[in-house]
């Protein structure tokens, strides 16, 4: 049963302030917190913030706040405490997906500190990389990380794959392009220097055309009304491809992923090393099938993305801690 009525306290608010830095489809902080003292934190999803077009289903919804609520366990680790976490706890609320309760003291490891310490540097990449190379092993050590969270990580790395894939983002993207109620619906999720939000995706989040990688980028400055070709492509800045992946395809499974995901992610970005997102293909199901037969091994696919080092990042603006807390 969910809290009714609470009042943040400062350990609660540290471990919220940590979640609202993970990442969400088009940055819309899909999420709800309730505190009760310093005894336990509700996460919940906030359907109001979905993209009922986009993502119908409300699994990349969960995927966010699966991230979140990794965030949120590596915040009490580092406060010294063991977070006890009881996943989908309401059978009769599945927006209450997880309830996270103060454990015993601890010492976190070496490498908690570290996914911890990350916190601030993730940042969601757009455009081509850097030149520069992936650090030794890195690889590796990401496929470990989401393996620890019930996941698993597929490189893209053969040609014939890699095109496939490739051809899947652009078939999603130009999709999406086409529908006018798929474009309206991100529109409404962008704005404009000139009108700030809290949320949402600037449309300058990028200078260089969507197209210019080999995976198809979301155009939110409508770049490509006004020039259906980039004047310059950098397919060898695309960056190392992979795939997010797991055994089932459910409301759990979804938030074990975002877990596998930020885990991931935070690993990566203690190295500088960002991703870009390319989730498109995903939220059209004869692509995802698609991908899910011929690149993942009978796997479902959750998330597409591309890794390296950016040229720059830009941190995404968050909502305000009253605004997610109750």
């Amino acid at each position: 049963m969910s809290v009714i009525s609470a009042h943040p306290t400062h350990a609660s608010t540290y471990l919220v302030r940590a979640a609202v830095t993970a990442p969400s489809l088009m940055n819309t902080q899909p999420w709800r917190f309730v505190a009760d003292g310093d005894t336990e934190i509700e996460l919940h999803a906030d359907a109001r913030r979905g993209l009922p077009l986009a993502d119908p289903h409300g699994r990349e919804l969960v995927l966010g706040c699966g991230a979140a609520l990794f965030n949120m366990r590596l915040a009490m680790l580092h406060l010294n405490f063991r977070p006890v976490v009881h996943t989908l706890p309401d059978p009769q609320d599945p927006a209450h997906l997880a309830t996270v309760r103060w454990g015993a003291y601890t010492r976190p490891t070496a490498e908690e500190q570290r996914l911890y310490g990350a916190l601030g540097r993730r940042h969601t990449a757009h455009g081509p990389f850097l030149p520069e190379p992936l650090p030794s092993g890195l690889v590796e050590e990401m496929r470990e990380h989401t393996r620890r969270e019930g996941a698993e990580l597929h490189v893209i790395d053969g040609t014939a794959e890699r095109r496939m894939l490739a051809e899947s983002v652009r078939a999603g993207e130009e999709a999406r392009r086409a529908d006018a109620r798929l474009a309206a619906e991100q529109a409404g999720w962008t704005w404009r220097l000139a009108r700030p939000r809290n949320a949402g995706v600037p449309a300058d989040v990028s200078v260089l055309h969507p197209d210019s990688t080999a995976l198809a980028g979301r155009d939110h400055a409508g770049l490509t009304g006004m020039f259906p070709t980039p004047p310059r492509r950098w397919p060898a800045r695309t960056g190392l491809v992979t795939l997010l992946a797991s055994d089932r395809d459910d409301p759990l499974t979804w938030l074990r992923s975002g877990q596998a995901l930020q885990r991931m992610l935070l690993h990566a970005a203690g190295y500088g090393v960002m991703a870009a997102f390319h989730t498109q293909p995903l939220e059209v199901p004869r692509l995802r099938t698609r991908i899910r037969q011929t690149l993942t091994a009978g796997q479902f696919p959750q998330m597409i993305l591309r890794f390296g080092h950016p040229p720059c990042v830009r941190a995404l603006p968050r909502r305000a801690l009253a605004e997610v807390f109750g």
